[in-house]
């Protein structure tokens, strides 16, 4: 092999070794359909695109336990599948004392038994795993109910509800819904 040739193969090699990690991620193959659901609450647009797995195991023919198994309590969550699961806010909006200024947010999920948090993180545009936790705007608290009939497919929705919006998480027999209202 010519000098030249050890060279250029050495620098290709080089370059293909500094892509960053995210743009390596970036090519992975999705698993799950993905969908964007938005809705005009009192003037404000607001926007979720998410990745929809199923219950079904992509690898497999079993239907797994989503709640407290495949989705751990206690444990950050991305909330879908794929890329991270993306908030974008026309305007502010606030739940309870917290605000969340106009702009784009990654969401996930804390979810427990009775309850959990969700989280707003600062960093977007990424990969859904691992979760960044250290970069949160804000947690809130959401609440859980019991879901009827069960969904075999993670189903994001914006509803209109008393004096602002309603967010609601539903998979398998239960959803976590959290109530806003715009700044």
């Amino acid at each position: 092999m010519s000098m030249l040739r050890v060279i250029v193969l050495a620098t290709v090699v080089g370059l293909l070794s500094t892509v960053p990690a995210e743009a390596q991620r970036a090519k992975r193959k999705r698993v799950s359909p993905h969908e964007t659901v938005n809705a005009v609450i009192g003037g404000n647009e607001v926007k979720i695109t998410y990745g929809r797995p199923y219950s079904k195991n992509p690898r497999g023919t079993d239907i797994r336990k989503i709640w407290g198994s495949l989705v751990p309590y206690g444990k950050a969550w991305r909330l879908g599948a794929d890329e991270a699961t993306t908030l974008v806010l026309q305007k502010g909006i606030k739940i309870g004392d917290a605000a969340i200024p106009a702009g784009t947010y990654t969401l996930y999920l804390i979810p427990e038994e009775n309850g959990g948090k969700l989280a707003f993180s600062k960093t977007v545009g990424k990969w859904g795993v691992p979760v960044d936790q250290k970069n949160d705007l804000v947690r809130v608290d959401v609440k859980k109910e019991s879901l009827s009939p069960a969904l075999d497919q993670l189903a994001i929705a914006i509803d209109k509800g008393d004096n602002g919006g309603v967010l609601k998480f539903m998979w398998e027999d239960s959803q976590y819904i959290v109530n806003f209202t715009n700044e």
